[in-house]
């Protein structure tokens, strides 16, 4: 599967990728888990449709109710349509050079805050209200604009970050700072660990965890002296076994949860790592 890097595939290949750049993005077809690498940090302000975003330890699901924040770097992006059979949302993107200008200037209202210590994530969720929605609108009048926007981009961001700092108080400050950071700090272990009871092939881990899947088996292998492949596989049989004796699920119920696209392939794996059908469980 292609890499889209984003947010250059929207702009013209002979123009150099700006620091703040709104974009309308439309779909026709459902999207699923397609590998993305987001060079800038994008708000996904969802118009119609349903986002899912796949990180390399963490997961976020949003509706047209709701906006995102998402900080840039890989990820897994599904993107469905909604009975309208139409999928659009307003992109705005921005870098984190934009994020230590606003913390800056606006450090004496940041310093009043109370800092906390919480885990770094790479996603906000932001529940849209009559702000927004007017934001969203005024944004939009920024595309039809042929002159240099680059001044007026830059006084819609700073606007829309102040009104999330009020509404949101420190959490959304120190995810701002955790933006102004260029370090990350997950493990290869971490990566690995999250992602054991997922359907995501080892292909779409290893685009998670930024390697290439030859880089990753050497990772793997040096951290769990084991086969990836079969590794996940057992874990994730186990957790499916799991399911069937205590919660009573069904086969047909789960094995897709576990990477399975075929119910006949779930029940061979199954009985090859057991011994006996999943049919036998109780």
């Amino acid at each position: 599967m292609q890499i889209q890097n984003i947010p250059e595939s929207f702009l013209d290949s002979t123009i150099q990728s700006p620091e703040l750049f709104v974009y309308d993005f439309k779909m026709t077809e459902d999207a699923v888990n397609i590998k993305v690498n987001l060079t800038h940090n994008m708000f996904s302000f969802l118009q119609l449709g349903e986002k899912k975003v796949k990180f390399e330890d963490a997961f976020v699901e949003v509706n047209n109710k709701q906006s995102v924040l998402i900080k840039s770097g890989n990820c897994l992006m599904t993107e469905l349509l909604d009975n309208n059979e139409i999928y659009f949302c307003k992109l705005l993107f921005f870098t984190n050079k934009n994020v230590v200008h606003f913390l800056k200037k606006h450090a004496e209202y940041v310093s009043k805050l109370e800092k906390k210590s919480n885990s770094e994530t790479p996603f906000f969720v932001i529940e849209n209200d009559d702000f927004i929605h007017s934001f969203v609108n005024s944004i939009s009048t920024i595309l039809n604009i042929k002159a240099d926007t680059k001044v007026l981009l830059e006084i819609k961001l700073e606007e829309i970050l102040f009104y999330l700092s009020q509404k949101y108080g420190v959490s959304f400050i120190h995810y701002l700072q955790s933006l102004a950071s260029a370090e990350k700090n997950t493990t290869f272990k971490n990566i690995v660990e999250a992602n054991i009871n997922s359907n995501l092939s080892l292909i779409e881990i290893a685009f998670l965890a930024n390697m290439s899947l030859s880089t990753f088996k050497r990772h793997f292998l040096s951290e769990y002296n084991a086969n990836p492949g079969k590794w996940l596989q057992q874990k994730r049989l186990a957790l499916a076994k799991h399911l069937m004796e205590n919660e009573h699920k069904k086969p047909s119920e789960i094995h897709k949860q576990f990477g399975y696209n075929s119910l006949s392939n779930f029940c061979v794996a199954f009985k090859n790592e057991f011994g006996f059908s999943p049919k036998r469980v109780k």
